[in-house]
């Protein structure tokens, strides 16, 4: 599957999400370097706090001391990764640098309705490429539009 392939499944996994008044619909996936499908995750999956990449890290063993593990993987999100948040102390943008991963493709910048949409700069800076496809945006502000 290519990237457009993958991150049309993050959006799909964005469905899945319960719906909230104070946080956006999320999904993602995570694939290794030979495009195998390692974790996938969407938010308030198994927790009210949940990000999609942050459930989707978990899965993936990332946030119990495997950091850096990802070496090579890619991110696929609906939206750009947290920069910031007030649920947890560490956004899905720092989560993502320490996991190891080298790319995070996504198809919606975050909207400034709960935070500055700041991870994308975040990635960049750390050495992690952010790819932005557009095309896929509306399907990832669908689940979100009560919202907007």
């Amino acid at each position: 599957m290519d990237d457009l392939g993958w991150l049309g499944l993050a959006c799909d996994l964005a469905r899945l999400c319960p719906p909230s008044t104070t946080a956006f619909s999320v999904g993602a996936v995570i694939v290794d370097a030979n495009g195998r499908e390692i974790a996938r995750g969407f938010s308030r999956e198994g927790d009210p706090h949940d990000h999609a990449e942050e459930a989707a890290l978990a899965k993936a063993g990332i946030l119990v001391g495997r950091a850096g593990r990802l070496r090579g993987a890619t991110v696929y999100s609906s939206l750009e990764p947290c920069g910031a948040r007030a649920s947890r102390p560490r956004p899905c943008a720092e989560l993502i640098v320490a996991s190891g991963a080298r790319r995070v493709v996504f198809a919606w910048r975050e909207p400034s309705l709960f935070t500055a949409g700041t991870g994308a700069e975040i990635l960049a800076a750390a050495g992690v490429e952010p790819v932005e496809l557009p095309e896929l945006a509306d399907r990832a502000r669908e689940p979100n539009a009560h919202l907007l």
